[in-house]
């Protein structure tokens, strides 16, 4: 990424007109957020190497099925990216909890700032015009540096708003709260469920996904800096290895049990499947019928569960074994009833177990349920018994949360369950795409 820019608060290289520059406050919590690193011995080294032009580069991913490292995706739309974007290989979520002190200016403010650094770092530019070289020697720089000389790589950020920013402990925070979607609410508790509150719930998400890791760090770790004395992280999760496809040109992935997931997976390119079960319609019920929930029309909502996978006991158990818990072959992916990766599965025969994975998740067997799912593998290395921390982190778009809560339910017999405990939980609203201009959230707050 480069400092060099079009001049101050002219935003990214591109053909939009974006909005204004960071706020006051959110320059501020860029120093201060400076400051506090440099007051715990986490100085910023001041980058040296030459600078070349943003990477732009053409959409989409390539004949393989990966992006070029020079793909920058448009931050303007009708809908936010990284949804339908093809899915890329690294992850960095985090959630945010805002202050107790945080006033519905600053909850504006932050998501115009927001707006304005993303639509920045997914062009390949730093997060603001003077950047991590162009500011005063005296200040801690805007733009923390790590993502200096890397091109774009891909990187989406995507918003999303919780509900307890909507209302919490029956407190209406931020004069919003007739305006939450009714849909818009915790989910009821799973059989089987472990979650912990260190990996649940937030006022407001990011989702920020790159074909570099360091990328999707920087961007993660440049917003969360802009936030500072508004909002914090509450939790956060890297992952890698997508374990969905969004694009006919990827491959459908392995998750962590060497299985192929993700083979009907909702692609970016079918725009009647995503009508029907991604983007919220206007006047939908799960948009309020047509009230004051409307603003999120365009919108989706988006469903996280950190998944923890128990490898070692699965790692003992044999082949047979594992194909008949997820009710597919191993080496291609095709279901236990024949064909190859992409034939449908035929249920009822005995062929399939009536209660593996594909039989119980299937929309054959959940009135047609389905989701866009863009989850990633984790490590978070070795737990106390030094066995692997690792798993899931299920990422899923819908436009109706009852869509996830149907299939979880019907997961409550499947035969994985053994393996795997769901560990954390969140939802939230992803407001629609955004004109040149304008700001994630707008429509909420108009």
């Amino acid at each position: 990424m480069t400092s060099t820019d079009p001049g101050p608060d002219r935003g990214p290289a591109g053909p939009s007109t974006p909005r204004r520059g960071i706020s006051r406050r959110g320059v501020l919590g860029l120093s201060a957020a400076g400051a506090a690193a440099l007051l715990g011995g986490a100085a910023v080294g001041r980058a040296t190497a030459g600078i070349g032009p943003a990477g732009l580069g053409p959409l989409g991913g390539s004949g393989a099925g990966h992006a070029a490292p020079t793909t920058a995706y448009p931050f303007e739309g009708a809908h936010q990216a990284g949804i339908t974007t093809p899915v890329q290989d690294h992850l960095h979520f985090a959630a945010f909890d805002l202050s107790s002190r945080a006033t519905r200016d600053d909850v504006v403010e932050l998501l115009q700032d927001w707006t304005y650094a993303a639509s920045r770092l997914t062009q390949g530019l730093d997060v603001s015009a003077t950047g991590a070289l162009d500011g005063p020697e005296s200040a801690p720089p805007d733009d923390t540096g790590e993502a200096l000389d890397l091109p774009a790589s891909g990187l989406t950020v995507t918003i999303g708003l919780g509900p307890t920013l909507f209302e919490l402990d029956g407190e209406d925070r931020f004069g919003i709260a007739a305006r939450r979607p009714a849909a818009l609410a915790p989910l009821p508790p799973f059989l089987g469920d472990a979650l912990s509150t260190e990996w649940s719930h937030g006022d407001l998400c990011l989702q920020a996904c790159a074909d570099d890791p360091q990328v999707a760090v920087h961007a993660i770790r440049n917003l969360a800096r802009i936030a500072f004395g508004r909002a914090h992280v509450r939790w956060s999760q890297m992952g890698f290895g997508r374990t969905s496809k969004t694009s006919a040109a990827q491959a459908t992935p392995r998750n962590l049990f060497g299985f192929k997931d993700g083979t009907d997976n909702i692609l970016g390119t079918e725009e009647d499947r995503l009508a029907e079960h991604v983007w919220v319609a206007p006047g939908s019920a799960t948009a309020g019928a047509g009230d004051a929930a409307d603003w999120l029309a365009g919108g989706s909502y988006l469903v996280s569960r950190k998944i923890e996978m128990l490898l070692e006991p699965w790692d003992r158990t044999g082949l047979g074994e594992q194909e008949r818990v997820f009710g597919r072959d191993k080496r291609v992916g095709a279901p236990l009833s024949g064909g190859d990766e992409f034939t449908a599965p035929v249920f009822g025969d005995g062929r399939i177990d009536i209660a593996s994975h594909v039989h119980l998740a299937h929309p054959t067997n959940n009135a047609g349920a389905t989701m866009l799912r863009r989850g990633y593998n984790y490590v978070d290395g070795t737990n106390p018994l030094g066995r692997l921390d690792a798993g899931l982190f299920f990422l899923a778009y819908v436009n109706d949360p009852d869509t996830f809560v149907q299939v979880q339910r019907s997961l409550s017999t499947d035969l994985l369950n053994e393996y795997i405990r769901h560990i954390g939980s969140a939802i939230f609203a992803v407001p629609p795409g955004i004109e040149p201009g304008g700001w994630v959230g707008e429509t909420l707050f108009a």
